[in-house]
């Protein structure tokens, strides 16, 4: 059956999504309360973006409790490159330093560091995950093995894009931190997938975007900075915040909320999105995550049994995303016919759903995504599908 909840997305009905990961969607009354807000910005701009802070605020103070923040801590950014950005390149690296990632670090933000690296003489130096892995503490071991006198900082994935795996980011802090490495946390995928308890994890920075899994409006997201590097840390637009003198607000929070004019209605939006979808389940935002979880795991079950592979990761390591391995044959029958798999869910199946390369063995996957509006059905369509395409392919 259906998902009860879809009724409250406005997604095509005749598309199988299982794609919020990448831009995430948002609700009917989402889309309707910015729109107002719109509307009412157009009607008198000067007296809107006179009160966008008591709106901001409000937005602001929401995250900060759903992460377990302190406010004073948080700002509200565009999207999560853009808080891995503002961190980034508010840093003084020296030649020589070793600034540590992962293989598996989303592209955009792997670009700020090697972007960074290259203005001041650092070095980029790559942790390469195992992959498949059986235990996180292999990803703990790989980080590990790469640190040197030299290591400096270290930009962090929470979940990883390509490969949905939820990394043991305590475990991360825990060996790095006492070395005296600053860590990044990219959070892009965290918040509405797994608890995220910021004053209690104590990472250097993070960095998440809310217009994914808790479906706030495109341009919501949010930057969190521990207190001792506050002061240190500045937007990647320089605008009136940098000399304000607002005593009432921080310099920290004055100049992340204005850097230039721009539309702040997708900020507005956040608290009440929050409070919406939180609704949307009789336990809350837990309740959503353990059932998006729960089915992310029923779907990878389905799919890897279906098609003959194994998980590339155990359960613990599993948020809301799961990244299924083809079989090698199926993949075979692609690579010699050429065929677009992307583009044949979506043109044939009208699934839509991320198609990731990667080396071997893993090679092609695809990347599931489960949010309240999809139900078991859609990926007992897609492994339909999968086989469909595959005897194609091998007739």
């Amino acid at each position: 059956m259906p998902s009860e909840s879809a009724r409250h997305w406005t997604l095509d009905p005749e598309v199988v999504f299982l794609n919020h990961g990448s831009y995430g969607a948002v609700p009917r009354v989402v889309q309707e309360l910015q729109q107002e807000l719109q509307r009412e910005l157009e009607r008198e701009p000067v007296r809107f973006m006179r009160g966008r802070n008591r709106r901001i605020d409000r937005s602001r103070n929401a995250v900060a409790a759903f992460l377990g923040a302190d406010p004073a801590d948080v700002a509200l950014v565009t999207n999560a490159t853009h808080g891995v950005n503002a961190v980034l390149r508010s840093q003084a690296f020296r030649p020589g330093d070793q600034l540590l990632v992962t293989d598996h670090e989303y592209h955009a933000c792997r670009n700020a560091l090697d972007y960074v690296a290259r203005r001041d003489g650092a070095e980029v130096v790559v942790a390469k995950i195992p992959f498949p892995l059986r235990d996180p503490e292999e990803v703990v071991a790989a980080l590990v093995e790469k640190v040197t006198p030299r290591t400096v900082f270290c930009l962090v994935d929470q979940i990883t894009s390509p490969t949905a795996l939820v990394l043991p980011v305590a475990r991360i802090l825990e060996e790095l931190q006492p070395r005296g490495i600053r860590v990044l946390v990219d959070g892009a995928h965290a918040p509405g997938q797994v608890a995220v308890r910021l004053g209690e994890l104590q990472p250097d920075y993070w960095t998440g975007n809310f217009h994914k899994w808790p479906c706030a409006p495109l341009g919501s997201a949010a930057l969190w900075v521990h207190p001792r590097h506050r002061d240190a840390i500045h937007p990647t637009v320089i605008s009136h915040g940098y000399d304000a003198a607002d005593g009432a607000r921080s310099r920290f929070h004055q100049e992340f909320d204005w850097e230039g004019t721009f539309d702040p209605t997708a900020w507005s939006c956040i608290a009440d999105t929050l409070e919406f979808v939180g609704s949307l389940h009789p336990d809350g935002w837990a309740g959503i995550r353990e059932r998006n979880h729960q089915l992310a795991l029923e779907a990878r079950g389905l799919l890897c049994e279906g098609l003959g592979t194994e998980p590339v990761c155990p359960d613990s390591m599993v948020g809301t995303m799961a990244s299924i391995a083809l079989p090698a044959e199926l993949r075979r029958r692609l690579r010699e016919r050429d065929v677009d798999l992307f583009g044949e869910l979506v043109d044939r199946f009208g699934i839509e759903v991320p198609v990731i390369g990667w080396a071997e063995p893993v090679g092609t996957m695809v990347r599931v995504s489960c949010h309240l509006y999809n139900a078991r059905e859609d990926y007992e369509t897609l492994l339909d599908a999968l086989r469909e395409v595959g005897s194609a392919a091998d007739g």
